[in-house]
């Protein structure tokens, strides 16, 4: 018989325990994940996915005012909030299934319910069945973080956000990360009056400092305001059902939703895993070596409940490299330079690489490449918007050292000049490529 009932037990069936279930049971192992909610985790059930289904909904109020400038003539228009977030909410369902459909063709068992480590090779159940394997996987995630202020019961995260039973007239939404603006960005195009309030004087922190100056200016003009340095220090519920917040040393003012997105933090809380001696961090996070191992060797982790890159496709890679390490016999690990990013803000931003600043602290002697245009939708459409595409260079060695890109599709067009800069290549690499023309990528190698 053998020692354990698996080979590797896999707590938490998001993108990265996913993929290292598949992955490990490709190599042969026996495999089960645990999972307390849905299979799909953050990005498909209440992240990315469903957000940027949102962003393209929201986008069709801007189509759709535009399309007059094209010849079209759209009369009677209404917008249902209720039909786009049921639209949503069944795509979510599909790629639940979809993801069950995955483990289930590779032989996975699935465990629907919570599950806690007891021990270096053991986990208990919500059920309280023991199960024993030689290799347990933490990939739980992270979870939104709440600050601690009066009223902050009657906010909303990012968790519900995709629930409402109605559109907001008035939404707060307190943090100017990623998922701050992009928020921001879907309200107000669907009608909302928006209010960023934030604990800093900064949106974005991280992303190169020209960019998100264009987003600030492009998104104040479009009407969504922002309070700085103006924390929420307390939400009341009034007698019709709407909120009145206050924020640093504001009036108070109303609302009719609170969003917060001040964070996340990884979900380790009632986990057990100080019953196996794996240590964790300042907040919460999960210390790894290179090749996803913990502090108990048997108990690895990969994904945001780690202290690495909170990002989708980087705990997908750690999942498979993971699985070919331990299960594979092709030890592997994850490179996490150069990683690419966007914010599907309205306009969209993008960056792979070193910020301008952060280059002229590595290296000093940089040049820097700008383009800023009018792309040519927005001039059809009579919109003022202007892009912003930079190129940041080493100037001894002419390799680019990032790219960076505010506009209309740029995320999708960062993709693949993400490749050139993971490889390498240099400014005159980029001048030697032939322009697409007209397209806005063009701009990337036409700058001089």
């Amino acid at each position: 018989m053998a020692e354990y009932d698996y080979d590797l037990f896999v707590i938490g069936a998001g993108s990265g325990g996913v993929r290292a279930s598949r992955i490990a049971a490709s190599h042969g192992a026996r495999v089960a994940v645990a999972e307390e909610f849905r299979v799909g985790g953050t990005c498909v059930i209440r992240g990315c996915v469903p957000k940027k289904l949102l962003v393209y909904g929201s986008h069709f109020a801007e189509e759709l005012q535009d399309a007059a400038h094209y010849g079209w003539s759209v009369e009677g228009m209404s917008f249902d909030w209720a039909r786009l977030r049921d639209t949503v909410l069944r795509d979510v369902d599909r790629l639940n299934g979809l993801y069950e459909q995955t483990l289930s063709n590779n032989k996975v068992e699935r465990f629907l319910e919570r599950a806690e480590i007891t021990g270096p090779n053991a986990v208990r159940l919500a059920s309280g069945r023991e199960i024993s394997a030689k290799y347990i996987l933490v990939a739980v995630g992270a979870w939104p973080v709440l600050p601690e202020f009066e009223g902050v019961e009657h906010c909303i995260t990012s968790n519900e956000v995709f629930h409402l039973p109605e559109l907001p007239r008035r939404v707060v939404i307190q943090g100017a990360g990623y998922i701050a603006l992009e928020f921001a960005g879907i309200f107000n195009a669907l009608g909302s009056q928006v209010t960023v309030v934030n604990r800093s004087d900064q949106i974005l922190r991280g992303y190169d400092e020209s960019l998100r100056d264009r987003l600030l200016q492009i998104t104040m003009a479009r009407g969504i305001e922002y309070k700085f340095q103006c924390p929420i220090r307390k939400v009341e519920k009034q007698e019709d059902g709407s909120l009145m917040v206050t924020a640093g040393n504001r009036d108070p003012f109303p609302a009719d939703a609170v969003l917060v997105a001040t964070g996340r933090r990884p979900k380790t809380d009632g986990l057990g895993l100080e019953s196996a001696g794996v240590q964790l961090g300042e907040k919460g996070e999960i210390p790894v070596d290179e090749y996803s191992r913990t502090s108990c060797p048997s108990i690895y982790a990969v994904g945001d409940v780690t202290d690495r890159v909170q990002l989708t496709p980087v705990a997908i890679r750690e999942g498979h490299a993971f699985a070919d390490t331990v299960f594979g016999g092709k030890p592997r690990t994850v490179d996490y330079s150069c990683i690419p990013s966007a914010v599907f803000s309205q306009p969209p931003l993008a960056g792979v690489g070193l910020t301008e600043g952060q280059a002229r602290n590595a290296y000093g002697n940089i040049k820097v490449y700008t383009s800023d245009f009018r792309p040519m939708k927005n001039v059809f459409a009579d919109r003022m918007e202007r892009g912003l595409y930079k190129l940041v260079v080493d100037a001894n060695s002419d390799r680019v050292l990032g790219v960076h890109l505010i506009g209309p599709d740029a995320p999708e067009i960062l993709q693949a000049a993400a490749i050139a800069v993971k490889a390498g290549l240099t400014k005159a690499q980029f001048d030697d490529t032939v322009a697409i023309h007209p397209s806005m990528a063009e701009e990337l190698v036409l700058m001089r």
